[in-house]
């Protein structure tokens, strides 16, 4: 008898699981973004090789302490970690709402004892009751709403997944982002000690010329003053520059510490070949924070289904198969076989439209969704478009602070030569040597700007980084294929 009740109810669940449902739900379909969507982007370089995914792009800076910065960022920084226990949340809620679409099993065990009443003629006695029995439920999903569950909790995973490879590639490139500008604020206080280390030597000539009488006290109280106003620049580099320092620290994991300054080269700047930024449509595909986009909207779009199965007849088979006798040694002995088996069925008739509601309200969050979506698609446009144009202005910027600088330069060489022929005052060699060392600092400035958008360029790509370790779990017996629905 067992395995007849067990045996039609495992037929009636493989059949109703396999193809007993029906799909109430809306196709999915990815939305129009209401835009044309162009070939090319408008400010892709002309001369960009073709494009190929690295996903070590920053090796092109040639600096082996930023490539272990960032090696190191991926496996300790907490964001990451915190996305990644976000995953393992999706992971285990997909087990448990999957485990609706199956049988429960259970098994429970019963010892009773009571006290009968003999009445006049005998004396009271106890009577023990033995119990064993597997009670077992299943929920017909006649109209999928549980597999529509069960695969928007699936595209939850998808979802938290691309969300930690976002949270890892604005880790990354918030990482080279502060080293580049800790490498700039190290520049900016090399010009800084030469700027004063040079007016300081102005000084000290102006006063040997004041001493003999040359020149009056006001050059050497200009002079004096100029050389205060670089030394009065150094404490706010000095704090930036530590600020930057306990920052990156943070997001290594580390301890917030700073440590004295590097000295720099010289000859750093070497212009980069451009990112191939490739088609707008591929866009779509590369970017994680697009795809987790997308996936949240399968989602939402699944859980319309839910929502609107939910004003549909639920059907559930339960049964029970076991065994009771008042003698436990004989209790598994067929003639103390008890069974049941119940269908039952129940239909929503009167919930104050609580239900329709229900499914107006999935219809409205995928609305948001799409939005979302659409929105998600066009701040990432908006964002390759922005870091291919900053590109282009910013090296055009460059050429013009570098024409900038030399013309700084040599205006500084010609007013000392011309105050030691006693053609100038000193005043103007002050503006000059003020002049050439900020063209100095905001060429660096502009250095930075340009590797920055860099960057940028890259993260807006959405193509081009390092991946973080997979996400490791405890053996539950689900494999998770991403690539796969359920």
């Amino acid at each position: 008898m067992i395995h007849r009740l067990f045996g039609c109810m495992l037929t009636l669940v493989t059949y109703f699981f396999l193809y007993g449902c029906v799909n109430l739900g809306p196709d999915y379909s990815q939305p129009d973004l209401g835009i044309k969507t162009p070939d090319t982007f408008e400010w892709a370089p002309e001369d960009a090789p073709t494009l190929e995914v690295e996903n070590r792009w920053w090796v092109v800076f040639g600096d082996r302490e930023l490539n272990q910065l960032v090696d190191e960022v991926l496996k300790n920084n907490w964001d990451i970690k915190l996305a990644t226990a976000r995953v393992l949340e999706a992971r285990a809620q997909y087990i448990r709402v999957r485990a609706d679409r199956f049988p429960s099993v259970n098994a429970s065990g019963l010892r009773d004892r009571r006290q009968i009443d003999g009445g006049d003629f005998r004396d009271n006695f106890t009577v023990d009751t033995y119990e064993l029995v597997a009670p077992a439920s299943f929920e017909v999903d006649l109209w999928s709403r549980l597999a529509k569950a069960s695969k928007a909790a699936w595209e939850d995973i998808l979802q938290e997944e691309e969300n930690r490879r976002t949270v890892a590639q604005s880790i990354v490139a918030e990482t080279i982002t502060l080293y580049l500008q800790m490498e700039t604020f190290e520049r900016r206080l090399q010009i800084a000690e030469q700027s004063i280390e040079a007016f300081r030597r102005s000084l000290q000539f102006v006063e040997t010329r004041y001493k003999r009488g040359l020149v009056s006290a006001l050059d050497v109280r200009q002079a004096s003053r100029v050389l205060a106003g670089a030394e009065a620049l150094v404490p706010q580099l000095e704090q930036d520059l530590g600020i930057i320092q306990q920052q990156l620290g943070v997001l290594l994991g580390r301890y917030p510490e700073t440590q004295a300054p590097r000295r720099q080269p010289e000859d750093y700047y070497k212009r980069l070949e451009p990112v191939p930024p490739g088609l707008p449509s591929e866009l779509l595909q590369r970017r994680p924070d697009i795809r987790a986009a997308e996936a949240r909207l399968r989602s939402l779009n699944e859980l319309v289904g839910v929502a609107k199965a939910n004003r549909f007849p639920s059907i559930s088979l339960t049964g029970s198969y076991g065994w009771t006798s008042d003698d436990l040694n004989n209790l598994l002995r067929s003639e103390n076989v008890i069974w049941n088996w119940t269908v039952g069925i129940v239909q929503p008739v009167f919930d104050a439209g609580r239900l329709k509601a229900g499914q107006r309200a999935a219809e409205a969050r995928y609305q948001q969704g799409v939005a979302d979506y659409v929105q998600t698609v066009l701040d990432a446009f908006a964002e390759v478009e922005g870091a291919l144009l900053t590109r282009e202005r910013q090296l055009e910027r460059r050429e013009r602070e570098l024409r900038f600088l030399m013309e700084a330069r040599e205006t500084q060489r010609v007013a000392q030569n011309r105050y030691i022929r006693g053609l100038v005052q000193y005043l103007d060699v002050l503006d000059a040597q003020i002049t050439r060392f900020q063209a100095e600092d905001s060429l660096v400035l502009v250095d930075l700007a340009i590797l920055n958008n860099r960057v940028t360029l890259h993260r807006a790509l959405g193509g081009g980084w390092a991946q973080p370790e997979p996400v490791a779990t405890k053996d539950d017996g689900v494999f998770f294929n991403f690539e796969a629905n359920p």
